[in-house]
């Protein structure tokens, strides 16, 4: 039998966000850690998948907060239980949480569930805001590359130059420019 590891994973939803508070929280705690950028409801986490699959008996699973590894509570308790069956331990740095006593299971549960709770109020909240945005006109999104005016003259420029050529002068890709001149109702 191999020496016991302590199997780290940490979750982040983009690139953008970075995984620093985690990776310190576990790096004392842990002989290896794994990292994933990818939402917690994303369809394929393979990070996630490789690292329970290569866990083995006496293996601790650490992760730092609960909805970093979880998409659901029943998620959640599925994995644990999974871990539970092959003799993996499972610890949640952020709670004093231990899943091997009925008591520590009953817990874990509960918190399982009030985190799948509250990620639902802040997606509604979320939801509740960008429409309340867009009632009030906001423009929500990325601003756009060009503005119509330019927009427009790139258009006329295309009738002459090709188009690639175009976008390059304005600073974006050809694609992007394709898209704007849709946008407008200009044929491409």
């Amino acid at each position: 039998m191999t020496n016991p590891r302590r199997i780290g994973y940490i979750r982040v939803s983009t690139r953008a966000q970075t995984p620093d508070r985690q990776i310190e929280a576990l790096r004392a705690e842990c002989d290896e850690l794994n990292i994933e950028y990818v939402s917690a409801v994303a369809d394929a986490r393979p990070v996630f998948d490789n690292v329970i699959i290569s866990l083995q008996p006496g293996d601790s699973f650490v992760v730092m907060d609960l909805d970093r590894a979880f998409r659901s509570s029943i998620d959640a308790i599925l994995t644990a239980e999974h871990l539970r069956q092959i003799n993996v331990t499972f610890r949640i740095l952020s709670m004093a949480i231990d899943t091997s006593t009925p008591e520590g299971e009953l817990y874990y549960t509960i918190v399982a569930g009030y985190a799948q709770f509250e990620r639902r109020i802040i997606s509604r909240r979320t939801k509740e805001g960008l429409a309340a945005a867009r009632a009030r006109g906001v423009v929500l999104g990325r601003r756009p590359k060009l503005t119509e005016t330019q927009i427009r003259a790139a258009h006329s420029e295309t009738r002459t130059r090709p188009c690639a050529e175009v976008a390059q002068s304005y600073g974006v890709s050809r694609p992007t420019l394709q898209r704007a001149f849709r946008r407008l109702g200009l044929i491409v």
